[in-house]
Order: structure tokens, then sequence, then C-alpha cells
């Protein structure tokens, strides 16, 4: 056995992760185990609840993300029931959903991402001027996908960067770095150069005030964020909002300024980073399993179900397979505890219709690393049709182009081509990154197609927001089932409902952290977060910035401090980053 790291907890994440990796005497990961250390439990919550009050209390599963469970619980009430909610409704939801994506791919970029790649203390060393070229040098390789336009970048003059650096001097001097703090700073595996540190960091910067003005688009339809509550099985309560001319133009206005954000910074700084980082892509670092999987979402039209157009297409790419993609069946859905701290009456992988959620915490090691020949997580091993697969932007990205979606391969065409990079650079950890962005830009813009076509409805006297059913005629005396199968920013994310007699019999979620994140199966066989960190070089193994890069190109979300221990416990480092914010996600 060579090098043994202990990661834990991984830092600029949600809720509890530990990574532990194996390195061989090149320093080279050869083994890694992923580890939730938190039990979440809140199916066993929902049991002998009204299905219709069970959506308010999906969306605690996770903070930010409480859209994407609401949304989801909701329409698998829905499902259940019968019930198809009206158009108006259906855009309402898909505006509530797609701010959130934007906001939280923006905020994981620049807040929780961009750390991995960027040395904040480099920028320090960066001439102002140089760097106004250099952000202007990216952005002008991009041109708008729709206009046809050059992109011009965004706040980059020469004193807007001296001042930036004069900001980062102070805090230097008066030692407050705050989230700069105690970091990794010198690292080898750093390869941005001065300028190009500086133009990220003056992002960063700005990426704060943004997040708060797309943070304000979920909460003009869904009343708040977070925790919106404009959602009821059936439809949306917003109908005020939507006929307010004005309150639609708040929507459009600070959309179009994000729009702005997005193309002029994000886009051109994840270009830059791509390239810069590009050997690493081509050699497939962070590469993973190969196999991804979307059930697909946002509707594009009024069709019952599961049977209309959606905006992201369902499917499996397997053995990264561009040439063929396999129909998503929900049924092929298992989850195995094997690895996990749970226990099941029968000795096999259940689906969650029969899904179980029965806790058996059998501990650590005696030297405190993770028992990795027995149970080592809280969370479950998810399985599709006998595959382990990957969920998440990425693969999104990944099934829409081997759909031969013509929205989707516009924009990752659109975007590799501006880099002069080709497709096999999306099968790495840059690739993940890149995926998230491509996906900021295609939904920023199909959003403001959904306000058009609400406005229009809505002028043309069209006020439906709800359809109307009735709950006891369609649950007394009887057994019903219900899934709903949506794509929350970090992934693939399902839920499943069985109602008998109006109350809910049982109710299992398997979130796309779930399908990451989880341990080994029955068959020994990796999950996404493990198998992406086999062959991936560590300049210094008291630094774990590679395994951080990676871990957060899947986006889990934020924490605290990381501690490096080796296999016997002892403490290697302590490296402590100040939270920036409640941002919490799946």
């Amino acid at each position: 056995m060579g090098k043994h790291l202990v990661v834990d907890p991984i830092t600029r994440i949600e809720g509890h992760l530990r990574i532990e990796a194996i390195l061989d005497e090149n320093n080279v990961i050869v083994d890694a185990y992923s580890s939730s250390t938190m039990w979440r439990g809140i199916e066993i919550i929902m049991k002998g609840r009204d299905p219709r009050d069970v959506p308010l209390l999906a969306m605690r599963i996770c903070g930010v993300c409480t859209g994407t469970h609401y949304y989801t619980s909701t329409q698998t009430v829905e499902h259940a029931l019968g019930v198809v909610p009206p158009k108006n409704a259906r855009l309402v939801r898909n505006l509530i959903q797609g701010s959130l994506y934007i906001h939280d791919h923006t905020v994981h970029f620049y807040h929780l991402h961009a750390l991995d790649w960027v040395d904040v203390v480099s920028a320090l060393k960066a001439d102002p001027k140089k760097a106004a070229a250099e952000a202007k040098k990216w952005a002008n390789m991009l041109t708008d996908p729709i206009t046809g336009e050059t992109i011009q970048p965004w706040n980059a003059g020469e004193g807007a960067y001296r001042a930036v650096q004069e900001r980062l001097k102070k805090f230097v001097k008066a030692g407050r770095l705050g989230p700069f703090a105690n970091a990794y700073w010198g690292n080898k595996s750093y390869k941005l150069t001065p300028e190009q540190n500086l133009v990220a960091v003056s992002h960063y910067l700005d990426a704060l005030d943004m997040q708060r003005e797309m943070a304000k688009l979920m909460a003009i339809f869904g009343g708040k964020n977070p925790h919106p509550q404009s959602l009821v099985v059936g439809g949306v309560t917003c109908v005020q909002d939507i006929k307010n001319p004005t309150r639609l133009g708040q929507f459009g206005d600070i959309l179009r300024k994000s729009r702005e954000f997005i193309y002029r910074a994000y886009l051109p700084d994840l270009l830059m980073a791509g390239a810069v980082y590009a050997d690493e892509a081509l050699k497939g670092i962070g590469r993973g399993l190969g196999n991804y999987m979307a059930y697909g979402d946002f509707r594009m039209d009024d069709n019952p179900w599961y049977k209309g157009k959606l905006l992201f297409p369902q499917g499996v790419v397997l053995n990264m397979d561009l040439s063929t993609v396999y129909d998503v069946d929900q049924s092929k859905i298992t989850e195995d505890v094997t690895h996990s701290w749970y226990e099941y009456d029968v000795n096999q992988p259940l689906h969650p219709f029969e899904g179980q959620t029965k806790p058996k915490y059998t501990g650590f090691k005696e030297d405190g690393t993770l028992n990795t020949k027995g149970k080592y997580s809280w969370i479950k091993s998810p399985i599709y049709d006998d595959h382990r697969v990957e969920v998440g932007p990425l693969a999104r990205m990944i099934v829409g182009y081997a759909r031969g979606d013509e929205r989707i391969k516009h924009y990752v065409d659109w975007l590799l081509k501006s880099g002069n990079l080709p497709v096999k650079v999306l099968f790495s950890t840059v690739g993940r990154t890149a995926g998230r962005a491509i996906e900021t830009a295609l939904m920023v813009d199909v959003m403001q197609e959904w306000l058009t076509e609400l406005s229009k409805n809505v002028a043309a006297g069209d006020l439906s927001t709800w359809t109307e059913y009735d709950f006891d005629r369609l649950t007394k005396g009887k057994e019903l089932k219900g899934y709903g199968l949506t794509e929350a920013p970090r992934g693939a994310l399902g839920h499943w409902i069985r109602i008998k007699d109006g109350k809910v019999e049982n109710y299992q979620a398997v979130v796309p952290s779930t399908w990451n994140g989880a341990p080994r199966d029955y068959k020994n066989r990796m999950g996404a977060y493990e198998a992406s960190l086999i062959g991936t070089p560590m300049s210094n193994p008291d630094q774990p910035l590679e395994i951080l890069r990676t871990i957060h190109s899947f986006d889990p979300c934020i924490a605290c401090a990381v501690h490096v221990i080796d296999a016997k416990g002892k403490e290697l480092g302590v490296y402590k980053v100040e939270p920036i914010g409640g941002f919490c996600n799946v």
C-alpha cells in the first residue's frame, strides 16, 4: 500500500464529505473512497402524511436547491394523481428552475470552484494593463451564439484591475484575507499567469454582487429565495405576479443583466482556464466512469407527464460512446447498500418504490480511517441497469449532444470551436466544468424565450395557473404510485411516492449526490467521485489541491475547514476556509 491520504471534510461544498485516496510512489492516485458522514433520513418524515404537504417538506432536503426538490416532489405527487398543470404553471416552473441554474452555476464557478484554478496571491504580481489586454483577448475569442457579435470583456479596464489589486493588498496587509486565507497559494498545480489570476479574482468579487441579483429572479415568481412558496400540486399560486407587467419587466431586466455577466465574464474565464489546463483535459484527468445519464427536464409543451418534448433530452451514454444513446427506464434504477450504513430486509438492491431507509452505522477502523471492505458511507449506491453512471451538467450536455439535439449541439460546438478544442476534452475535470458553463449560456438564453411566451399568453387573456382535481375521489380506498424525474443543477434527481388511502405509504429520493458521491456497490464498482480521482497526479500530497479540483467539478457545496491526516490519524495540516454564504445544493 502507498501513501494513504484523508481529506475530511471537503470544503466549499454543502454537507459532510470525506475522501480517502491511496497514492503510489509517484504520488499518482491509484485508489479512492468517497464517504458522506451525515445521515439525511428525511424520507422517514414523509410517511403517513397528506401527499399534498410533501413538497413543502421535501424542499428541506437542501438549502438553495429547495426549488428543485420542491418542484420535483410536486411533480411526483402530480404524476401519482394524474394531474398535469396548465401552460402558465409550466412556464413559471421553468423560469424558477432556470433561475436556480444560472445562479447556482455562477456561484459554483467563482465562489466554490475558482480557487482550485486561481492563485489569488499571484494576482498581486500582475501588471493591470496586461491583465486588461488578457481579459479582452479571451472575451474576443467568443462571438454571441445568437447575434454573432464579438463578446467584449466585463469590467476590464486597467483602472478597474489596479483597484482590485490594491484591494487585495489591503486585505493582505491587514491580515484579513477572508475566503482567500490559508489556501494552497504557490502550489505547482496552479498554472494561470499573474494577469490571468487578477482577471479571475476581479470577476470573483463582481460575482458576489451579481449572484445577489440572480437570486431575485427566483423570488419574483417563487415568493422568496431560498425556500420558494408558490408551487402547489396542480400548478402555481403567483397569478398576481404573472399578470403584472412591472413584475415581468423586472424579471426581464435582471435576466438581461445576468446574461451580460455570463457571456462577458464567466464564459471568457472558463475559456481561459480551459486553454491553460487543456493538456490535463486531453489526457482525461478526472474522467471517471465514462458513463453518463440524464433524466431530462424542462417541459417544452403541455403533453402529459413524460410524453412531451424536453429542453434537456433523457438518455444514457456508456463508455463515452457518442454514437449510441439508450432511453432511460426508471424501473431499471436500484439502490445498493453493501458499502453504505444501511440495511435492507432483503440481500439485493431495491427499486425506490420498494426502497428502505434503515440506518446501520458500523463506524470507522481503529486507526480512524474508513472500513472500505465493509460499510463506509451514509450515501447509498445507485445503479442503472447494472451500470454505475455519472449525472450532472456534463451528463446533460453529453446526452443531448449524442442525441443530436440541435440547441445543445449548437452551444457545445460554439464553445469548443471558440477554444479550438476537440469534443474529447469534455471527458475530464476541465470538461465537467466546461459543461456547466455551456449549460449556463444555453439556459439564460432559453429563459428569455419562456418569459416571452408567458407574457404573450397572459396578454392574450389566459390567467390559468392551476388544474382542478378531486383529491378524495382520486385517493380514497386506492393505492397509487408516482415519480418525479427532473434535473437539479447538479444532475438527475428522482423522487418516488406510494400513496395508500390518501396518505404517504413510502417516499424515496435519489439525488445527484447519491449517484455521484456513492461508495462501491455489491460488485465493488466505484462511484463517480471515486472513479474520477484514479490516475490523478498530485504535485504535493500535503496539499490535496488536485483532489479538491476534481471533486468540486461535480459541485458538492459549502463547509469550513480541511484537515489532512495520514493513515494513522496524524494531522499533516489544517487549511481553514471562511464560509462565504449559505449556498447549499444537492
